[in-house]
């Protein structure tokens, strides 16, 4: 007689992104991760699972009847982190920071540690990579230090659980998850095995307990996050800290955002003192001297934040046939393309020349918002007259030579003005040429030295 159970057959399964094989093999067929196919067993139907219902200890309850008050916030002390985070840290959250090395990440959650600790909530921090002594070096260094900041240098996670038993921490740090091994899966600290059973069993406990995580993750050379990808989707919270080590500004952003927007930046400067915060960023990016020809300033957008960013152009009589395009902090494509719009739409003469185009304070502009400014600025150099100090210029040039809007038009304006910019060039203006000619309204005594304005 048959059996109404489906019958089981053994097969092997990718825990990344569910891939079966009738047999193991080392690096999954679809996703291509290595060491994530695992034993399994498959079968229909639930009689077949083998696993035995239980009764719920909670009932299931119809979404309208659930209390839509929001869960409060903890704050950490560090304003820009809780921007990206969305106003703090919530009770139980797990919350990954990624960084490339030397960045600043451990530098960051020691303030971080050490300004909650220092609101009255114990902290645990836990650093499978350096010895105590090494941590207790950088925070008095960085001035973070406190009684109810506690550290452990411990790289097995049975002991890790037991310093969080004995301590009963409010917040806990544990830096890195690539460092941490459990004895009860096979392999070695930073294997995708070990990476899922660490992380997984953290995150079980931060919900157990309503205990916020905070796990430091390592990168690999794309700048991806370091082991399986199940650890993104495991965490509520991904954080990516970057920064040029050439220039001390560091960004913090929010890939993933279970309790906030996914679109806030937090700035912070690197100092001889650690990380310290960059609340209003805008006179990082703007030069401090008087203005000179081949400037101009745009408005850029880091997120939500709107940021003034100054736009440098130098031209020199080329001495080859081919002129030089050289450019930093911008899109040398984009900036081809501006050249070609300003001598054709324009009759500014840029061919025979040499074009050097930069940004102030080692920012990078990448959106299309900056055109109008790097057209500007080079006109400006071109005749070698200043644009006015108080000009910003926002618009996104056309191969016909028209000002296009662009995103967050408003809220770019906005900011302009409140940084006291009162001429503002953008697409009142409709062309290029006709940002050309409000040059020449605003610089009146001007216009008669050089036709090109």
């Amino acid at each position: 007689m048959a059996s109404k159970r489906a019958a089981s057959t053994l097969a092997y399964r990718c825990t990344e992104c569910g891939w079966t094989s009738v047999k193991w093999v080392g690096r999954c067929g679809e996703c291509q991760q290595w060491g994530t196919v695992v034993e399994a067993t498959t079968a229909t139907g639930i009689a077949s699972t083998g696993v035995a219902p239980l009764a719920p200890t909670r009932a299931a309850r119809p979404i309208t009847e659930i209390d839509t008050r929001e869960t409060p916030r903890r704050t950490t002390g560090v304003g820009e982190f809780d921007r990206v985070l969305g106003g703090g840290i919530v009770p139980g959250a797990a919350i990954l920071l990624s960084g490339e090395p030397g960045v600043g990440k451990s530098t960051l959650l020691l303030d971080v540690a050490a300004k909650t600790a220092a609101a009255g909530r114990r902290v645990l921090y836990v650093s499978a990579e350096e010895s105590l002594g090494q941590v207790r070096l950088r925070a008095e260094r960085t001035g973070a230090l406190h009684p109810e900041l506690y550290l452990a240098s411990e790289t097995d996670l049975a002991t890790v659980l037991g310093h969080v038993d004995e301590t009963a921490p409010e917040l806990l740090i544990v830096d890195s998850v690539q460092t941490v091994s459990s004895s009860l899966v096979d392999g070695a600290a930073g294997h995708p095995s070990q990476v899922r059973e660490v992380a997984s069993t953290l995150i079980r406990i931060a919900k157990q307990r309503s205990l916020p995580v905070i796990l430091v993750g390592h990168v690999t050379k794309d700048g991806q996050v370091a082991g399986p990808r199940i650890l993104e989707h495991l965490v509520d919270v991904v954080c990516h800290f970057e920064g040029d080590r050439q220039t001390s500004l560091r960004f913090v952003r929010a890939l993933k955002n279970r309790f906030g927007a996914t679109d806030e930046v937090g700035c912070f400067e690197q100092t001889q003192h650690g990380i310290a915060e960059v609340p209003d960023p805008s006179a990082l990016f703007l030069g401090h001297g008087s203005r000179e020809p081949g400037t101009c300033v745009t408005v850029a957008l880091e997120g939500r934040r709107a940021l003034p960013v100054e736009v440098q152009a130098l031209t020199l009589a080329g001495s080859g046939p081919n002129p030089r395009r050289i450019v930093s902090g911008v899109d040398a494509a984009r900036v081809a393309m501006v050249l070609a719009v300003l001598e054709k739409r324009a009759r500014i003469k840029v061919s025979d020349q040499d074009v050097y185009v930069s940004t102030v304070g080692g920012v990078r502009l990448t959106e299309p918002a900056a055109d109008l400014a790097i057209a500007l600025a080079v006109a400006s150099a071109v005749s070698n007259r200043a644009n006015p100090a108080n000009l910003v210029a926002i618009g996104e040039l056309s191969l016909a030579g028209e000002v296009r809007a662009v995103t967050q038009h408003e809220q770019r304006r906005g900011e302009a003005t409140r940084l006291g910019y009162r001429s503002i060039v953008d697409t009142t203006s409709r062309t290029l040429g006709g940002a050309l000619r409000d040059l020449t309204r605003l610089h009146p005594r001007d216009s008669q030295d050089d036709p090109s304005f």
